[in-house]
Formats: structure tokens, C-alpha cells, sequence
């Protein structure tokens, strides 16, 4: 179980390297629980990485990365129950429908149907009139919906949100600035990743700017 006094997310001396490259160096952060973060940084300054390493996708190469109390590397599996990462790969099934992609997502996290219904997922991110058609047809922008409604069926405590509004439309955007808000409204801490500085600083009360895999004043 998540601990309730524990922050949200907490890096300890956090660092990543690939290679000869540090992508975070020495990085310390703690986020209470309850509040949202705005990650901002130039492409390059650790952002994906950090993002990714709160999603236990990545492991770091020293510190210690700690989601709600817990461990994100010896804890991994039970970290992975209480965060969703949308990422710039959508991990989408290409021949199934919108709605089959949902369904299917349903049964790998041991649900027999959406917690909100597929359909009702579906016209919450505006995709209601292509549910039954295949995920290969879509736009970058429909995909992007359709992976919003994924993490949205994942009912996570975390959310990690990378590039959130690339490939949306302005009603795509609009309709993603309604849901941050209600995630948030509804005690989920989420972690946004924009290069949009003014519309993420209206959604989080928290900012940590990166540069070279540092905090750096903005």
C-alpha cells in the first residue's frame, strides 16, 4: 500500500547515464502529495528520462528514485499498479478498434470491463464516433486521444504526462487541459512535461526546470 505520509515522488542524489552522457545528474526533488508538477527543460535536459525512470521503465545509474514510500526499483511491480506514463510511443494495437484497445487493457489489468465504461471513456476524449474503427486509420492526434483514454482506464494515483498536447488540435488541447484538471481534482498527482511554459503553469503548483540533467532556476 501507498504510504499516505511518504511525497508523491521523491529522487534521492538521482543520476542516469547512457554511455558517456549524464541525461540527470545528481538530481534531488521531493513533490508532496496532493500537488501537480510542471517539468520544463530544452529538448535533451532529462525530462523523458526522469519521466520514464518514475515510471520504472528506466532504472537510475545511482540514488534512489521513491514513488508514494516506495522503492521504484525494488518495489517496481507494485509502483507500476499506481502510475500510467503517456509517452510519445502510444503502445497502441494497430488492428484493433479504439474500443477493443480499451477492452483489452481492461482484462491485462484484471478488470472484466473499463471501471467507466469503454464507450464512455471513448466520448470523454472525443473519439466516440470511431470506436469501432481500426487504430491504423487514426491520425497522430486521434492515437493521442486514444492513449489518453488508456491512462484515464488505468485509474492511476500518478500520472506522468510527456508532451500531453503534441498532435492535438485546439479542441484536443482543451479537452486534455479539462482532464488534467479533473485527474487533479480528483487527488491525482500528476507530473506534466510541456514545452507549452504558460498553459502548464496554469494546470501545477510546482515547477522544476532542467538543464543537462540539472535543477536550474527557470
Amino acid at each position: 500500500m501507498p504510504s499516505t505520509s511518504a511525497p508523491a515522488l521523491a529522487l534521492h542524489d538521482v543520476s542516469k547515464r547512457y554511455g558517456r552522457r549524464w541525461a540527470l545528474a545528481r538530481l534531488t526533488y521531493a513533490l508532496p502529495s496532493g500537488r501537480s508538477l510542471l517539468l520544463t527543460g530544452h529538448n535533451g535536459s532529462g525530462k523523458t528520462t526522469l519521466l520514464r525512470m518514475l515510471a520504472t521503465a528506466l532504472s537510475p545509474t545511482a540514488g534512489r528514485v521513491e514513488v508514494l514510500g516506495r522503492d521504484a526499483v525494488t518495489d517496481r511491480d507494485s509502483v507500476r499498479r499506481d502510475v500510467a506514463l503517456l509517452s510519445h510511443a502510444s503502445f497502441l494495437y494497430e488492428d484493433l478498434t479504439a474500443h477493443q484497445n480499451l477492452t483489452v487493457l481492461a482484462r491485462l489489468l484484471g478488470h472484466p470491463s473499463p471501471k467507466d465504461g469503454a464507450s464512455a471513456l471513448l466520448s470523454r476524449v472525443g473519439l466516440e464516433k470511431r470506436s469501432d474503427n481500426p487504430v491504423r486509420g487514426f491520425s497522430a492526434g486521434m492515437r493521442k486521444r486514444l492513449a489518453i483514454a488508456r491512462l484515464l482506464l488505468k485509474a492511476p494515483s500518478i500520472a506522468l504526462l510527456d508532451e500531453p498536447f503534441g498532435e492535438l488540435d485546439p479542441s484536443g488541447i482543451r479537452d486534455m487541459e479539462a482532464i488534467i484538471a479533473e485527474l487533479k481534482a480528483g487527488g491525482v498527482t500528476v507530473v506534466l512535461a510541456t514545452h507549452l511554459v504558460e498553459q502548464g503553469m496554469t494546470l501545477c503548483e510546482e515547477r522544476l526546470h532542467l538543464q543537462d540533467g540539472r535543477a536550474v532556476a527557470a
